[in-house]
């Protein structure tokens, strides 16, 4: 048998025994009626005999015979296993899609503002980012690798620490000077806070509660100010003067370069339990293009 002539005959002849429909078969593999029709000819002219019952009335028009109906579940497993061999053909190169799950804030944050850099290293990878605030399935949801922020244990992936977490407040320059009092930390009582909701579900996610603790500080409420479940509007709220924000130092890191934002009481430290992590199934570890993105990550994390 000619391969590639037949090949294509049969992905013809599967899709219109599947559609009953040579219309409908030469819609889903982009050809016309007519050449989904020429190619099964072609294949029932090799074999001899007929693959189609062909009707001229009622919604089934085309009907595979017996024959055929007996051979078309191992040409669909054939086909699958074609479909396999190919992502492992291009399992085996850097270049390709390579799908990465990540938060919205960090991937506005952080992620993108460097993306370019992975771009020009790896210029053959084209990277397709899926932004959740919620764990995916990366098995049903083809996701490849991607960062969560947290203790580093996610059932069924593999996890390599890329950053610590420093949390602390900040202020936009026009407030401060705007006259503000802000020396010490018991000046926030005065001050609007403006709370990250974005991992409040985690025990380990750090508060303005604890933080005042950190920094022995009574007499300031949490029970008041604005709360925001992105951690990307908490410092643009904080960017735009609308408060005093408790921000994560991963986030905040390109906003306090640039000037937009300023840390206060910079001599109390506190360490958040929860770290950033590059994530990604066992079995894929050896994926060139993924170890690619992950080496990258590190490197840039490590900036």
């Amino acid at each position: 048998m000619k391969a590639p002539i037949h090949l294509n005959a049969l992905r013809a002849f599967e899709a219109s025994a599947r559609h009953q429909s040579f219309s409908a078969a030469a819609a889903e593999l982009n050809v016309t009626p007519a050449a989904v029709g020429q190619l099964v000819r072609t294949l029932e002219d090799w074999l001899g005999s007929p693959l189609f019952v062909r009707g001229t009335s009622g919604r089934a028009r085309l009907v595979a015979t017996e024959a055929a109906q007996l051979a078309l579940p191992d040409l669909r497993a054939g086909f699958d296993r074609l479909s396999v061999g190919l992502e492992r053909l291009k399992e085996g190169s850097a270049s390709g899609v390579l799908t990465v799950t990540v938060s919205p804030a960090f991937a506005a944050k952080w992620l993108l503002p460097r993306i370019e850099r992975f771009h020009a290293a790896w210029p053959d990878t084209d990277l397709r980012l899926e932004t959740s605030l919620k764990p995916v399935d990366f098995v049903s949801q083809w996701i490849d690798i991607g960062v969560r922020y947290g203790t580093g244990r996610w059932p069924g992936l593999v996890a390599d620490k890329l950053m610590d977490e420093e949390v602390f407040p900040v202020c936009s320059p026009g407030l401060m000077r705007a006259g503000r009092r802000l020396k010490a930390p018991g000046d926030l009582a005065n001050e609007t806070l403006i709370h990250d909701l974005s991992m409040d579900s985690h025990a380990d996610f750090p508060s303005w509660d604890e933080w005042l603790k950190k920094a022995g500080v009574s007499g300031v409420s949490t029970k008041r100010g604005t709360r925001i479940n992105s951690s990307a509007a908490v410092l643009q709220a904080a960017i735009d003067g609308q408060g005093i924000a408790l921000a994560r130092s991963v986030m905040a890191r390109d906003d306090l370069a640039a000037g937009r934002l300023v840390r206060l009481f910079p001599k109390i430290e506190f360490v958040s339990a929860l770290a950033y992590f590059a994530v990604y199934r066992a079995e894929r570890a050896n994926l060139p293009r993924l170890v690619a993105f992950r080496d990258w990550l590190i490197s840039e994390a490590a900036v």
